[in-house]
């Protein structure tokens, strides 16, 4: 038996031996002439292509990105402590990818597919170049359904559509990252992907960023794609890219998704460090000259594809850190004549406790107010305009040393308004809850309120209005149009609340 067994193995070998026919296989090498600061310089390869993988003989990976006469520029996206001039480097062939696919969903990881959540490896079947044309305009449809975020002050005044890019811009420590983490978390029972892209982040906040999502229950929907501020700059460029690559995995197969960029203020420096190393002349604020195209091919992928494509969307909102509230700098200017908006977060408001501390002045959405509820639409626009007098009014009261009294009105209905806009961080809020609340201080339920009571009195009515009409409720969040009866319904439940808050206010 055994005799047989090894006759029969040898009789294969035999067979595989004299079926294998021996092939040259071209390969492309080249030598570093030089390496440091995230970038290297290498002699050779020929053939290679821009924006071409390469590896260098550390299983170091390296992308091609400067194609000149003598040498070839290369950005690397890992450690080049290993490396030194006469590596060896090898063309690969392809573009430079990145894995996508439901396996990633859950998952804490780079630009390469390298896990960093300390979990197993990441295992998936596809891989999609990170530089990928944006859909044609052909290929595109309307943005027509809205992306609720739960924040009051934005899905009321600057509403956000699926497909739309909406800029979310402040200085440091305003509270941008907090209404990008609330509008992830409000997706929890959307159906709606959520991609949470870090760029030079700390790695403690990146830390801080999954465990609420963690805590939240949002994470089995979320990828979050981390190039941290010790990587290097290479990766911190291509990391974006490489999210959105994911991102329009799910897009392309009928999905909605949401990425967040945090942020593309780090994402330019990232490419003026490689550019200014490569030698390439410098411009404004030693920038290179396209640096408006990087942001530009980047965003552009973010759309509400054709029915005839699957429907899909992909919505983006980039963040952006401003200095001393200048949001005419170089960076700024160029994001909000790409976007479709900008939620702008003042410092001024931070620092009085007006939290999210959102200008509705100076922010605007250029596509969402098609995407609003018709019974949102119809409660927002009475307060943006009692909201914009009020603004108005109060810094010329300070001024003033007697007010008439439809004056005083305003500016007393402006401050519930204004009461009302505040919002608790990562407690986003239904549609339903937000409306109910808002036709209340528009009718002036609220005016005769003190400021400080304004808080509970929104609880009781958010509450009274789910316990009392949940259907009306229901029909509020299904985008129906409600007519002055149903109305009615809310001021009355609304009224209500507020008459036994004021019975009991310590209740």
């Amino acid at each position: 038996m055994l005799q047989e067994l090894l006759d029969e193995t040898i009789a294969t070998l035999h067979k595989v031996v004299q079926e294998t026919k021996p092939q040259l296989r071209k390969r492309e090498t080249g030598t570093v002439l030089h390496v440091g600061g995230g970038i290297a310089r290498v002699k050779g390869l020929p053939g290679v292509t821009s924006e071409e993988l390469v590896q260098f003989s550390g299983g170091v990976l390296g992308v091609a990105i400067n194609l000149d006469p003598d040498e070839i520029g290369i950005m690397l996206l890992g450690d080049s402590d290993e490396l030194s001039a006469g590596t060896e480097v090898i063309a690969t062939g392809r573009e430079a990818d990145t894995p996508v696919g439901e396996g990633l969903l859950g998952r804490v990881i780079d630009a390469t597919g390298r896990a960093l959540d300390q979990g197993k490896s990441v295992v998936v079947s596809e891989r999609r170049p990170v530089e990928r044309p944006a859909p044609a305009i052909i290929e595109r449809a309307p943005v027509t359904v809205p992306l609720e975020t739960g924040i009051k002050a934005i899905d009321a005044l600057i509403p956000i559509g699926r497909g739309q890019r909406e800029l979310i811009v402040g200085d440091r420590q305003t509270g941008k990252t907090s209404v990008a983490i609330d509008t992830i978390i409000n997706q929890r029972d959307k159906n709606v992907i959520c991609i949470y892209c870090a760029i030079g982040q700390r790695g403690t906040a990146v830390a801080r960023v999954v465990d609420t999502l963690r805590q939240h229950g949002v994470m089995q929907n979320t990828i979050v794609v981390v190039a941290s501020d010790d990587d290097p700059p290479g990766l911190r460029f291509v990391t974006p890219y490489a999210a959105t690559s994911m991102a329009e995995f799910f897009m392309e197969r009928g999905r909605d998704t949401l990425i967040i960029y945090d942020d593309l203020t780090r994402h330019a420096r990232a490419y003026r460090e490689l550019s200014l190393l490569l030698r390439r002349p410098p411009g404004r604020e030693a920038y290179p000259g396209d640096i408006f195209y990087i942001h530009s091919r980047l965003l552009e992928r973010a759309t509400h594809l054709h029915q005839d494509l699957g429907g899909g969307s992909l919505t983006a909102l980039p963040i952006i850190e401003t200095q001393a509230q200048d949001i005419s700098a170089y960076i700024p200017t160029n994001l909000i004549s790409i976007t479709d908006g900008q939620i702008y977060l003042s410092p001024t408001l931070f620092h009085k406790g007006i939290l999210p501390a959102i200008d509705i002045g100076k922010s605007v959405s250029r596509v969402g107010g098609k995407t609003q509820y018709p019974a949102y639409r119809s409660v927002a626009g009475d307060l943006r305009l009692s909201y914009s007098q009020f603004e108005e009014l109060e810094s010329f009261a300070r001024f003033a040393t007697r007010l008439d009294e439809d004056t005083r009105a305003i500016i007393e209905h402006g401050r519930r308004v204004r009461e009302v806009l505040k919002q608790a961080e990562h407690k986003p809020l239904r549609a339903s809850e937000q409306m109910a609340v808002l036709k209340a201080v528009n009718a002036g339920l609220l005016d005769d309120l003190p400021v400080d009571q304004v808080s509970d009195a929104e609880a009781s009515i958010q509450q009274a209005a789910l316990d009392q009409l949940p259907e009306l409720c229901s029909r509020m969040e299904a985008g129906e149009k409600l007519d002055d009866s149903l109305w009615q319904q809310v001021l009355d439940v609304a009224g209500e609340a507020l008459s036994k808050l004021k019975q009991n206010p310590h209740q």
